[in-house]
């Protein structure tokens, strides 16, 4: 162990130490004290050595845990690959584990709701996935979209009375224009640059839908906002003049529950949906050349590929998907305010894309678990609830920082097999 702490590792959490205790002086080190001569400062010292001597601990064991890894791994042999039917069996077990899932003895509602809510965040990582994974290109306003599905739902069903089938694929193409109206500002932009112009774009809808009070209610937001039926049978204990009530239909006992299995397995099938047509796509030549983008575009110009093409696409195609997304949240909460709709919602579908593996499907869904289902399944922690959240990211980015599944797929093989 002494051998292990080498003078380079000693400086290193030294370092560590020095920054937290520099971080901590002005958050920590120093308190209000109320005294007859009036509000004065107190030193508290011992608080920023506990800080620094706590940074300094972890640095030094993370350091030990890395080169103990390291030379772990030397001595032993390179596993084989996984074979390919693996990611099919967990994919298709994934698959099946979700269509079960209301059904099994320990889901009552709070989990089923729950799962609604990883399954809205699953299905925008995947329409993410388009734009970030498979076409290489940073995008931190996916939230504008998500924001426009939503909004377009609320207002064509409240002003024109459209029902939430009709008002659905309207949702995705409202999207999908503002989509290419992003894209086309920024086809020339790479890296930072593009980042910061989707991040200004995100913040711009946001603040637009947050002013035009006669429009979108300002900050009030849109309330009322019509729930889905099933093929005209309405989820309501007292359904409107001239409909049936789903429970009198097949002859149930009115519950609350209907309604929430109902919109998990409709966000199941959109999500679903979103997949198949990612996985189906990204084979076909469109899918190809979003892939040949991110690598290289010097090389896609020299083939004859037309990358403002293939840039627009990737952004029409993913904010269609974050519109039916929008649309569905909308359905679910009956309320949309311009405040579920910050660049925090858009970091944390980046981050799911990210730390699942950039193009890798199965990863999002993992990614997905951990970030949205472990930080509600510690919300009755409430205060330590965003600690859970911050240390599993920590975590994963250690484990695996080029995220939990970063190896792919070949979209073509060689040598003649599918």
């Amino acid at each position: 162990m002494a051998a292990a702490l080498s003078p380079p590792l000693i400086r290193s959490a030294a370092l560590a130490a020095v920054v937290a205790a520099l971080l901590a002086l002005p958050l920590m080190g120093v308190r209000l004290v109320d005294s007859s001569s009036g509000l004065s400062l107190a030193g508290r010292p011992d608080l920023v050595a506990w800080a620094a001597g706590g940074v300094f601990c972890g640095r030094l064991l993370i350091d030990l845990f890395r080169r103990w890894i390291a030379d772990f791994s030397i001595r032993l042999p390179l596993p084989p690959p996984p074979p390919d039917w693996t990611r099919f069996a967990v994919g298709w077990g994934l698959a099946l584990f979700a269509l079960v899932l209301p059904f099994l003895p320990f889901a009552d509602r709070n989990l089923v709701d729950k799962a609604t809510m990883v399954l809205i965040y699953i299905m925008l990582g995947w329409g993410l996935n388009i734009v970030v994974g498979l076409a290489g290109l940073l995008d931190l306003g996916f939230v504008a979209f998500y924001a426009v599905g939503a909004y377009s739902y609320a207002l064509l069903s409240l002003t024109f009375g459209l029902s939430f089938w009709v008002c659905l694929p309207l949702a995705g193409l409202f999207a999908a224009v503002f989509g290419i109206a992003l894209g086309f500002p920024v086809l020339r932009l790479r890296g930072d640059y593009l980042a910061i112009v989707t991040l200004g774009f995100g913040e711009i809808i946001r603040i637009v839908l947050q002013n035009w009070q006669d429009l979108t209610g300002g900050p009030i937001g849109i309330s009322g906002i019509e729930r889905p039926s099933l093929f005209g049978l309405s989820f309501k204990a007292v359904p409107p003049e001239g409909q049936t009530s789903f429970a009198e239909f097949f002859g149930l006992d009115y519950s609350a529950d209907h309604r929430v299995i109902f919109l998990y397995f409709l966000i199941l099938i959109l999500a679903l949906a979103t997949n198949l047509f990612t996985l189906r796509i990204r084979r076909l030549p469109v899918g190809r050349a979003w892939e040949a983008l991110r690598e290289d575009e010097i090389a896609c110009r020299s083939l004859g590929i037309n990358p403002t093409t293939i840039k627009l696409s990737a952004f029409a195609l993913g904010a269609m998907f974050a519109g039916f997304a929008g649309s569905f949240f909308a359905t679910r909460q009956g309320f949309i305010s311009p405040e579920s709709f910050t660049f925090i919602e858009s970091a944390m579908i980046l981050a799911i894309v990210v730390l699942g593996g950039m193009g890798s499907q199965i990863g999002i869904v993992l990614a997905a678990l951990l970030l949205v289902g472990l930080p509600e399944w510690f919300r009755d922690l409430q205060m330590y609830r965003m600690l859970a959240f911050g240390a599993a990211m920590v975590l994963i980015m250690l484990w695996k920082p080029s995220g939990l599944l970063s190896s792919r797929a070949p979209t073509i093989r060689l040598g003649g097999r599918a």
